[in-house]
């Protein structure tokens, strides 16, 4: 039970945010931020909310230092729309997706050149040596 308490209220602390950023804050350092994902703690104190920024390296660190100045409105706002107890912290942590996606894309790209390389070689390729005189051709061949 409270694995899925924990994931109905991380998929509703995404919406939450996601939407408040929408909305937009006062921040002229924010830029075009997706929330990717919320991981809420065991004890449903802590949530990790994982996002990217479309844009250069410098507007993707302003993002991240727009959203840390701004975890005190998001988390009231977390707060009111939530009924539980206790709101939980909010940490944002930079998404490494698009990066990795890069980099796999690049990797997969060498690859088949590679593959495309052996194919090229292996298609001219001829047997080494002379054929083998220990073997003797089947005397069903010759019937056919």
């Amino acid at each position: 039970m409270t694995g899925e308490r924990q994931a109905r209220l991380a998929d509703r602390i995404k919406v939450l945010v996601a939407e408040r950023l929408e909305k937009g804050l006062r921040d002229p350092r924010l830029g075009f931020v997706t929330i990717t994902d919320v991981r809420v703690t065991g004890d449903l104190q802590h949530a990790s909310v994982f996002y990217t920024v479309l844009g250069t390296p410098e507007e993707r660190a302003d993002t991240g230092a727009a959203l840390k100045s701004a975890t005190g409105l998001l988390r009231a706002e977390v707060g009111k729309q939530l009924n539980i107890r206790l709101t939980p912290t909010l940490e944002f942590i930079a998404d490494a997706i698009p990066e990795n996606a890069g980099n796999i894309a690049d990797l997969l790209r060498e690859a088949a050149e590679r593959d495309a390389a052996v194919a090229g070689i292996a298609a001219g390729a001829a047997y080494a040596g002379e054929s083998d005189p220990y073997i003797k051709p089947r005397e069903d061949d010759d019937e056919d």
